[in-house]
């Protein structure tokens, strides 16, 4: 017979795949821009840092010092050029202004057909978090249901086991869903 302690053993496993899927979509979002300037719109790009392709956070201070503008401090300033290259590169509607010893980037407001092109990118995200999160409970409830055929487990239990896992996914997926609905308010506000 199965344990008390691998059940929970399962909880937990089951626990940090759906919270792995939860903290992909939250940093997804952070990415989007909405109505405020934020470094993480770039801390993820790519710069040619001596031959190494290096996310921009590793090379540089990026900094929002004001609502609608970004500042990249470079720690060596002959990577300035390659900054400014993988930004532009990037496509994310962002031109940067090379100020001497450092970028500065405008971002520019959002128009109405744009924000609506974010939320369906939302909506989308959230969708495959939510598939990512309910493929989590498929595979547990599948274990369970192997457990109650080799006579692992009751019926009881594999009916309690399941009943818990779906608990979970409900929690996750509330989570995604106030995600979505807090990151739609962010791009609508202006």
């Amino acid at each position: 017979m199965i344990t008390q302690n691998s059940l929970q053993g399962l909880y937990k496993d089951v626990e940090e795949k759906m919270k792995r899927a939860l903290a992909t979509v939250t940093r997804e979002f952070t990415e989007i821009r909405g109505g405020r300037a934020t470094p993480a719109l770039v801390e993820n790009i790519t710069v040619d840092y001596y031959g190494a392709a290096t996310p921009l956070r590793q090379v540089a201070a990026i900094t929002a010092p004001e609502r609608n503008l970004l500042t990249v401090q470079p720690w060596d300033m002959k990577v300035v050029p390659e900054i400014e290259k993988a930004i532009l590169k990037a496509s994310i509607g962002i031109n940067p202004i090379v100020d001497g010893k450092m970028l500065r980037l405008p971002i520019p407001p959002l128009t109405g057909e744009r924000r609506q092109e974010l939320t369906k990118v939302i909506h989308r995200m959230a969708e495959e978090a939510r598939v990512s999160i309910r493929n989590v409970r498929r595979d547990s409830n599948e274990s369970i249901k192997k457990l109650k055929a080799d006579k692992q487990m009751s019926e009881d239990e594999a009916f309690k086991a399941q009943e818990q896992v779906q608990k979970l996914t409900d929690k996750y997926i509330a989570q995604i869903d106030g995600l979505v609905k807090t990151k739609e308010h962010e791009l609508q506000s202006v």
